[in-house]
């Protein structure tokens, strides 16, 4: 009779190894070479090397159960021990060119790249742009998007706080591993300053970083980047719209005509650097007064003025995606590291948020260059 220790064999531990992936890369531990030595002890007992790409790996549990599942799953398993070494410099430096090659470059600007990239712009501060960003981006991940936000906002940086984020990215070699919050991968000049520093740079080194955040940065395979840009039209907007030229504007407004007027310079920027305007989305519309009545304390119609404006100078269909009420606890749930949409999800804000997700949701995807898992028998 077959004892258990015959019955599991190297090549099984392998085979099953081959569909743990990489929580951060999301590519199979195998294909990564990330698995060190296999033993197999009499009693069908397992043991599993796994090289780390950092010693302070942050998805080190998730490993653990997902390779515990995966091979306990072998008839004839009693028991899994796993070992936790590191990658060394040379391993790392392997990991890196197999995973974004050789050279650096932007993987949203090519041209085999899936992802909707949606520049959010404003022509002004305080209109709400980075909120507008954030709940955004939780709806589309609530809609099993792949999802993740570049603040592209270097000297005003606040993603990561409306998020609760306080993780910084994981460094393999040149490559950074992007944080996540809520299911949406982030990356911020806020994550590389100490105590709410300022960053007083001018335009080649906010290029530079802009161009790192894009090359250097292993986004994976999203489905969509939102970039939340700095108000106006300086440096950065015109630095983005070389770097990613087929990324599309989201124009936020307030319902004030003068905010209005300002963020249509904004929009207007699409003319020269040939990007499409795919809609506006105006902020602070209304709120609802507890004797029952609507109020407009910011004026109202600002949204569709430019709508309307930029719909005649760009000589193409910019809609009004939708008007976001006014409401104090959506301030205040960015303020928690909480977005509205997902701390509020009946709100109507949040619906508002899930609508104009609904209508930026990309296509779905057929199988061409999709990696396929494939089990032998």
């Amino acid at each position: 009779m077959l004892t258990s220790a015959q019955l599991v064999t190297i090549d099984q531990v392998r085979q099953a190894l081959s569909l743990v992936e990489d929580p951060e890369i999301h590519r199979p531990l195998t294909e990564l070479d990330m698995v060190g030595a296999i033993t197999i002890e009499p009693g069908g007992a397992i043991g599993v090397q796994i090289l780390l790409t950092v010693a302070a790996c942050p998805l080190r549990e998730r490993i653990t159960s997902d390779i515990r599942a995966a091979i306990l799953a072998i008839e004839g398993t009693t028991t899994v021990t796993i070992e936790f070494g590191v990658m060394t410099d040379e391993q790392r430096t392997a990991l890196r060119k197999k995973v974004s090659g050789d050279e650096p470059s932007i993987p949203f600007a090519q041209p085999g790249s899936s992802t909707r990239v949606y520049c959010v712009v404003s022509g002004k501060g305080g209109v709400g742009k980075s909120s507008v960003t954030v709940n955004l981006a939780a709806a589309l991940a609530a809609r099993n998007l792949r999802v993740g936000i570049l603040d592209a906002d270097i000297h005003g940086h606040s993603i990561p706080a409306m998020l609760g984020l306080r993780a910084g990215p994981t460094q393999v070699d040149r490559m950074l591993m992007p944080p996540s919050a809520h299911g949406i991968k982030v990356i911020s000049m806020g994550m590389f300053v100490d105590n709410n520093e300022p960053v007083v740079w001018r335009g080649p080194m906010l290029h530079r970083a802009l161009r790192q955040f894009l090359t250097d940065v292993f986004w994976g395979d999203l489905d969509v980047l939102l970039v939340d840009l700095p108000p106006g039209t300086g440096d950065i907007a015109i630095s983005l719209a070389q770097m990613l030229p087929t990324a599309e504007l989201l124009v936020v407004t307030t319902p004030q005509h003068t905010a209005a007027q300002i963020a249509e310079r904004a929009g207007a920027v699409a003319a020269q650097t040939k990007q499409h305007v795919v809609g506006v989305i105006e902020n602070m519309s209304w709120y609802d007064a507890p004797d029952g009545t609507r109020r407009t304390p910011f004026g109202a119609g600002g949204g569709t003025l430019v709508s309307q404006r930029l719909s005649d100078r760009l000589s193409a269909d910019c809609p009004l995606l939708g008007r976001i009420p006014f409401d104090p606890e959506f301030s205040a749930a960015s303020d928690h590291g909480s977005p509205i949409v997902l701390s509020a999800p009946k709100s109507p804000a949040a619906t508002v948020f899930h609508d104009i997700a609904r209508a930026l949701t990309p296509a779905p995807r057929g199988l061409v260059g999709v990696r396929l898992t494939v089990t032998p028998r």
